[in-house]
């Protein structure tokens, strides 16, 4: 199945250094505005499913709230444990002042 786009927020809703948690379809997706440059990436933690929305952003490393796990936004690798996955990622574009994944 082809991947199709969905608009998700207007860029000036999500400012540098913050995160935001958007259903899509059912699915819960943490938007991340790193310096400028959004990343979108599952929002649940891969250790006790706590949401990344509610840690912390510091460059393009999100900090889980629960555990402190911490994931690179930029491709959903593990940077320190506790998770013992990486999160899912997903193509994104900025496109007439809106973001966009694609899903």
């Amino acid at each position: 199945m082809a991947a199709r786009p969905v608009t998700v927020s207007q860029v000036a809703d999500i400012k540098p250094g913050e995160l935001a948690a958007v259903d899509v379809e059912g699915t819960r997706i943490t938007i991340a505005n790193a310096n400028g440059r959004f990343y979108a990436f599952d929002d649940t933690c891969t250790h006790e499913q706590c949401s990344l929305a509610d840690g912390i952003l510091d460059g393009t490393i999100v900090t889980c709230a629960c555990h402190g796990a911490q994931f690179d936004v930029t491709n959903g690798t593990v940077v320190a444990p506790p998770a013992p996955t990486p999160v899912r990622t997903y193509s994104l574009h900025v496109r007439d002042g809106q973001v966009v994944i694609e899903v």
